[in-house]
């Protein structure tokens, strides 16, 4: 086995011991209560071992010098170490459609790449397995990240059609024990997801964890991977992120999509860039942005304390306020209940 698959060997073998127990109990054990920092409204969530940070940044365009305003708030964050490592960026790119905004922008891509080479990265490899198209090319050509990726000479990979193997789940939330991935997201040492902030139509959100569905292979689940949405779309994503654990989140929300998302919904500019090592931190602070409750979101309440942390007051926010910043985004009706008031 390959020299690079170390890190995932250590993270699926601590794994091993835990996975025949109930996800219930395994959140519990990561989860252990400390000091509270503040009251909080959801008490029914633990109060996880350690506070995770979280930078929004104000990004009006994408004109913007984006790449400075993920520096800044690495910067902010305290610093984020990938000298030497190799990355997986892993946008989000579904459908191409021109009148809306579907997938991760790409001046977001280029800033990602530059970011990831000012900290120091080894290798960076942009990779993505859509769950609609089995034709990626397609979406390369139309979206032209193709052209953006040779300018910048950083290699693609197509998830759905990579390499894969099996893995054994850190939790059990679908009811099973295991989940083919693409080799190149197992084989790399960081896997830093660049979702668009989107309302979703049976989900509520997508952000960075959803976009993980992504790291599953078409060539073995088909399209549009209904094996996972036949296990509950929400209970996939909590397995398929707390095993794949990402390091780091960069969601696009300079211009989102409301309503009828992830493809059919309304373009929303919200003018942020949200980041940080904590991914489930990162899409809670998104969630709170679009002025809805991540404490609702099934997934998230799932990975609250394994992958990271909800609740308000273990989130260390920096740069803008989360009030400052606040999007209101529209939801269908059956994700209503998602809205702060």
């Amino acid at each position: 086995m390959p020299e690079r698959w170390t890190r995932r060997q250590l993270l699926l073998g601590a794994s091993a011991a835990a996975i025949g127990a109930s996800a219930g109990k395994l959140l519990l054990e990561h989860a252990r209560p400390a000091t509270a920092p503040g009251p909080s409204p959801f008490p029914d969530l633990p109060l996880a071992r350690a506070r995770s940070p979280v930078f929004v940044g104000r990004a009006s365009s994408y004109g913007e010098d984006l790449s400075r305003v993920l520096h800044e708030g690495t910067t902010a964050l305290g610093g984020f170490d990938l000298r030497g490592k190799s990355v997986l960026l892993k946008p989000n790119f579904v459908e191409y459609d021109p009148s809306r905004p579907v997938n991760t922008s790409i001046p977001v891509v280029i800033a990602a790449i530059e970011w990831a080479r000012r900290l120091g990265a080894r290798e960076i490899v942009v990779g993505e397995g859509p769950g609609h198209r089995r034709d990626i090319d397609e979406i390369l050509d139309e979206t032209s990240l193709r052209d953006a990726l040779r300018e910048h000479r950083v290699r693609f990979v197509d998830l759905n059609h990579d390499e894969i193997a099996r893995v054994p789940l850190r939790t059990r939330f679908m009811g099973i024990d295991s989940l083919f991935f693409s080799k190149t997201v197992l084989r790399t040492d960081v896997v830093v997801s660049l979702p668009r902030m989107k309302t979703h139509h049976w989900t509520g959100v997508t952000l960075s964890l959803k976009n993980l569905f992504g790291t599953v292979p078409g060539v073995k689940y088909g399209w549009p991977k209904n094996f996972l949405h036949f296990h509950g779309i929400g209970r996939s994503i909590s397995d398929i992120a707390s095993t794949i654990r990402p390091g780091f989140a960069i969601v696009d929300g300079i211009v989102g999509m409301e309503g009828n998302g992830p493809i059919h919904g309304s373009a929303r500019p919200a003018g942020v860039l949200v980041l940080g090592p904590d991914p489930v931190a990162v899409d809670a602070t998104a969630t709170r942005v679009m002025d809805l409750l991540p404490e609702r979101i099934d997934y998230l309440r799932n990975l609250h304390g394994d992958l990271g942390v909800v609740r308000e007051d273990q989130i260390d926010q920096r740069g803008e306020t989360v009030a400052s910043v606040r999007t209101p985004f529209a939801v269908l009706d059956p994700f209503r209940h998602l809205r702060r008031s």
